[in-house]
């Protein structure tokens, strides 16, 4: 089995693991945890970093932070994972969406201005699949409606935009370490900000929002969302590789460029680049031309045991939001073709050069049988 993620572990992880167990830190009150927290800020050129035990957790925190109104509308791509929109509703705010772009595969910022009312408040900006959104206009458009810019860089670990690291954008910027993302601490999530009170409202909508005088008063509902110990050490010894985690990445994106360049003119490979920022390839993403092509080739590659995963699903069209009544008689048609004929192949970190040969010979077969 070649599976679509194996995440990279060659570093210092067991060292720092078994520094926790030796001396008994194992939770989130253990040195890793700040340690973590004060690196990975600084790698993203931020002051503040608040490490917490999801990425959805971060997004739940960084929203919830802001102190938006209840009832204020906040922009964000329907092209996405579930947990930025879910984050919103959760906090008593609207969702408003918008189409992504055929090529980058990242929201449509020319389409968010004419989504702005007096409701709006901020905008979810989230980066997919290696490249990053236009972040020149979205900077502008807050300026210019006094906007705040909540940053989803779950996805883009080390990626840059004209040479600004993705993370330092925001009011707050959040990231997630699941075990697929380029350093992983297993489960796990980072907050990032520049702002001292925002620095103080996460830390506290972690930690259950204990009051600072009396523990177990609480004059708001918070979550226990808290890095362990363990976690953390796993992060900083990644944190540790990133940079040549950063580059394999890329070898792998260069090589299955390479390789099926002869297929190219029927499937659509992931942008190398854009005139600001070098595909990171978070994932080795292929588009279709139908859903029934997709299916083909998954199949084709599922008999040959090598694993893939198909692209988000868009938030105008889950099930849980229509129960709701959001996003009634919405349509946005080219995240509906992201979302039916995207899929992704093994390009983990783990993943050594034979199984992306093994892969890609794989792939071409398929495609040239069935497109």
């Amino acid at each position: 089995m070649i599976p679509v993620n194996t995440p990279l572990l060659a570093g210092n992880e067991a060292k720092y693991l078994q520094e926790c167990i030796d001396t008994s830190w194992i939770s989130s009150e253990g040195p890793f945890v700040k340690r973590f927290e004060k690196e990975f800020a600084a790698y993203n050129n931020r002051k503040y970093g608040v490490a917490v035990a999801n990425g959805s957790g971060a997004l739940d925190i960084a929203v919830r932070a802001l102190g938006l109104p209840e009832g204020s509308e906040v922009i964000l791509p329907t092209f996405t994972i579930i947990s930025p929109a879910a984050s919103l509703i959760y906090s008593g705010l609207k969702p408003v969406l918008v189409d992504s772009k055929p090529d980058s595969w990242n929201m449509d910022v020319d389409q968010i201005e004419a989504k702005i009312t007096s409701k709006t408040k901020a905008i979810i900006v989230v980066h997919i699949y290696g490249l990053p959104v236009e972040m020149d206009k979205i900077l502008e458009l807050a300026e210019k409606y006094d906007l705040k810019i909540i940053e989803d860089a779950a996805e883009m670990h080390g990626q840059e935009y004209n040479g600004q690291r993705c993370g330092s954008f925001g009011d707050i910027s959040i990231f997630s370490f699941y075990p697929n993302k380029h350093i992983t601490t297993g489960e796990g999530g980072m907050i990032v900000t520049d702002d001292d009170h925002l620095l103080e409202r996460c830390q506290s909508l972690r930690n259950l929002c204990f009051k600072k005088e009396q523990r177990y008063v609480h004059d708001e509902l918070g979550w226990n969302y808290r890095m362990t110990n363990l976690q953390a050490a796993l992060g900083v010894a990644q944190l540790e590789n990133i940079d040549k985690h950063i580059e394999k990445k890329r070898e792998i994106g260069r090589a299955y460029n390479e390789y099926l360049k002869p297929i190219q003119h029927k499937i659509q490979l992931p942008l190398a680049n854009t005139e600001y920022a070098e595909n990171i390839y978070w994932v080795y993403g292929l588009m279709t031309e139908s859903t029934a092509q997709r299916d083909a080739l998954i199949g084709e590659l599922r008999k040959q045991k090598i694993g893939t995963r198909t692209f988000f699903w868009c938030m105008h069209e889950q099930p849980v939001f229509k129960k709701m009544g959001l996003f009634e008689n919405e349509s946005y048609p080219n995240a509906e073709k992201l979302a039916r004929n995207g899929f992704y192949i093994p390009a983990g970190l783990g993943i050594e050069p034979d199984q992306i040969k093994t892969v890609a010979d794989t792939l071409i077969k398929a495609v040239n049988e069935h497109i």
